[in-house]
Formats: structure tokens, sequence, C-alpha cells
């Protein structure tokens, strides 16, 4: 079985504009948008490590490194996935209130750039939207793989700076430049942005990752996070991927 074979029967029209529709929520009804997303990433985790080791993933040790407030982890624990959190900011960890929890898994404050984790000690390792937000993302990628056993799972999706998302609340503004869509939304909005072009915003491309992890040796599997499987092909042209394809999952296995 291929690695992605399950996942696509998943990645549908139907789910891609159901996705789509709850990006909306994520400024008003944050917690309404961060677990529609958690339940689909645990779908989709679930699915590739069932294609990478033909069984459930239940029992086994995920870490999640930029893993928030705890959505992701009630998500995992309720596929009977022993997850851990890393999180480095103190105000993100706790943004939700409540829904951290010990039945949600262990919560670490910790850098996804020197992860405070052994060699080969956990079976999959997660990275959701996290590697445009770091100034060296291939460092994180590379401490994903350090921490996960051979034969185990890494999964890093990130979004692609010149795709329609790729200036988070900037909006469109970042085909602009990074510079200037941070100044317009700082002058428009008297605050620079959340996701700030520069200091926890950058331009990270699709070719940047696709040449990480073919490097790494360790690439089993790409594809675009929220396309139906039948635009997966996208994924594979140069220069137009970085347009269209909005977030790219690298699927990586440790030897």
């Amino acid at each position: 079985m291929v690695v992605t074979d399950l996942f696509a029967r998943r990645a549908t029209l139907r789910r891609s504009v159901r996705l789509l529709s709850e990006f909306r929520y994520e400024q008003p009804d944050p917690g309404r948008f961060y677990r529609a997303l958690a339940d689909d990433t645990a779908a989709m985790v679930s699915d590739l490590w069932h294609g990478l080791r033909d069984g459930s993933p239940a029992g086994r040790i995920l870490l999640d490194v930029g893993g928030g407030p705890g959505y992701f982890g009630s998500a995992f624990a309720a596929a009977g996935v022993r997850y851990i959190g890393v999180e480095p900011d103190a105000s993100e960890m706790h943004a939700a209130g409540p829904v951290v929890s010990a039945e949600s898994g262990t919560f670490v404050r910790a850098s996804g750039m020197a992860l405070p984790f052994a060699d080969d000690s956990v079976d999959i390792c997660l990275s959701s939207n996290v590697a445009e937000h770091v100034a060296r993302p291939w460092q994180l990628g590379n401490e994903m793989l350090r921490v996960t056993r051979p034969g185990g799972l890494v999964v890093l999706s990130y979004t692609v700076w010149l795709g329609p998302f790729g200036g988070h609340e900037m909006g469109f503004t970042h085909y602009l430049g990074g510079a200037r869509a941070a100044a317009l939304y700082a002058r428009r909005h008297g605050r620079p942005a959340k996701n700030n072009y520069g200091s926890s915003l950058f331009a990270v491309s699709a070719a940047d990752g696709l040449n990480w992890a073919r490097a790494t040796g360790c690439l089993v599997a790409t594809f675009p996070r929220y396309h139906p499987r039948w635009a997966w092909w996208l994924t594979s042209v140069p220069v137009l991927r970085e347009f269209v394809v909005s977030n790219l999952v690298l699927v990586l296995s440790p030897r």
C-alpha cells in the first residue's frame, strides 16, 4: 500500500469545501475553527500511519511541535494516541483555557528548534502550520526527524508563502512583498499583525520544503493538504505549485 492511499480516499472535494468554509471562523470563533482542523488532522495522520505501518496509531506516542492550546491533543486523545504537545509561547498554550487537560495529553513549553527529547523517542512527529513562523524551518524539520524512531512517521505541513493564504491575516497584500504587507497592516490597524512578516511569519516556498525533504533521504510522500485527490498533481509542477498549493504536506519516515 502506498502511504497516502487511505488518506487519498478522504481527500474529496466535499472535504476541501468544508475546510475552506471553516477558515472564515479562525478569527471570530477560533474554537470552532481549530476543532475542525484538529479533527481533520488527526484523521489525516491516522490514515498516513495506516498506510506506512498497516495498523492503527492507537497507543503510539505522537509529538506535536507547535501544538498550541490543546485542540489537537483532544482530537488525538479521542483516537487513542498518546499526545505530547510542544509550544514555546505560554499565552498561546493557554489561549483556549480548559481545552488543555490531563486527558488531552502532556504539554511542554519548549522550542521546536531544540526539542527537549531524546533521539528516536517518539513514533509520530507532527508539525502543522508552524514552519512558516520560524526563521529556520528546516532546523525544525531536522529536529523532528531526530526524535522520531526509525520506521516512524514525520508529518510536516506548512503554508506556502506565494499561495493564497501565505499572508495569513494580511490577506493578499503579501503579493506586494512581505515588508510592504506588514507595513500596510500596521498602518491600517494601528498594530502589527500577529503573523508579522520578518518576525513571526517568513517566506517559505514549496521548493524549499521539497528540496530539504529529498535531501534527508526520508521523504515518502508529498501532497497539497486541502486539495481534493484529483488536484494533487499540482505539487509536481514547479512555479505553478508555489501559487496554487496553499499548504504543502511533507511525509517522511526516518531510517
